[in-house]
Parts: C-alpha cells; structure tokens; sequence
C-alpha cells in the first residue's frame, strides 16, 4: 500500500536521499552527490525563504517517491494554481502506482486550498512520463510556450 503525505523537516534524511536519486537518475553519478544533496535540502527546504513543498509517497515507512510543488496565486476565478515541479519515483518502485497516488495527493491538496487547476511541465525526450500524463487523463497545454533564463544569460541580465 501506498501512503502519501506532506513532506516536514524530520523528513530532511529521506528527502535529501531522493534527492540526490533524482541527480543520479538525470545527470548520473558524475554529478550526483549524497553529501551535497543533504546540504541542498538544509540549506533550502523548509526555510523562511523557500515557497515549495513536496508530496511523499511512501510504503512500509520508507520514503519511495515525491512530488515537490508550490500553491501560486493570482489564478484564474480568484482561485489559485497548483505547480508540480519533480515527481519522481525510485527506479525499483517505478510501475507500481507511485506516480498515481502523487498526482492524486497533490489533486486533493489543489482542491483544498481552492486551485483551479494543476500545473506541470516535461521534457519532450521523456516518452515515459508523456505516457503517464496520457494515461491519467492530462491534456497538453499548447496554448503556453515555457521561457528560462539560465547560467550566463540569467546573470547578464540580473546585472
């Protein structure tokens, strides 16, 4: 069985462990690093400053999946949005309904805290995860295109 719940700061080691298996699985283990992971997650979750939040799934206690998102307002109907930025199964737990019972949780939490809708994005290369968000009945927003700013560029224009 699969429990899912709002993620707390006793939960540091869990998340800092996921974490970083998210670094190992997108970048490999050049660049995934367990110590850096649990500086990541000290340094920025749960503080003043950080305005994300993240869905635990978990099955016998043991942390096996996350969604990290944030609650966004204005939105549409005087209501607010959703943000899914990860969702992230462990390899060996992938296929067993994790992915669901997140998606599932932060709907449940969207409609508590009166969101009209829920948000995400994807890579294009990933045709696992746009066969998921088929799957569950997600439809693709055309209507939007996604804009970064990222290393050089974000710094040139920040000066």
């Amino acid at each position: 069985m699969i429990a899912t719940r709002l993620a707390a700061p006793a939960d540091s080691s869990a998340l800092a462990e996921l974490f970083y298996r998210i670094d190992l699985h997108y970048f490999g283990p050049d660049r995934a690093s367990r110590e850096a992971s649990a500086r990541y997650v000290a340094g920025n979750l749960f503080q003043a400053h950080c305005g994300v939040q993240v869905m635990l799934a978990e099955r016998e206690n043991t942390a096996i999946g996350l969604a990290s998102f944030s609650l966004l307002y204005p939105a549409p109907e005087y209501g607010g949005q959703l943000f899914m930025k990860d969702l992230f199964a462990v390899p060996e737990a992938r296929g067993g309904g994790i992915g669901k019972a997140l998606m599932k949780a932060l709907a449940r939490h969207a409609m508590e805290h009166g969101c009209k809708r829920l948000d995400w994005t994807a890579e294009r290369g990933n045709a696992d995860a746009m066969a998921f968000y088929r799957s569950i009945g997600a439809g693709i927003v055309a209507d939007k295109i996604y804009y970064r700013f990222a290393g050089e560029a974000l710094k040139a224009f920040a000066a």
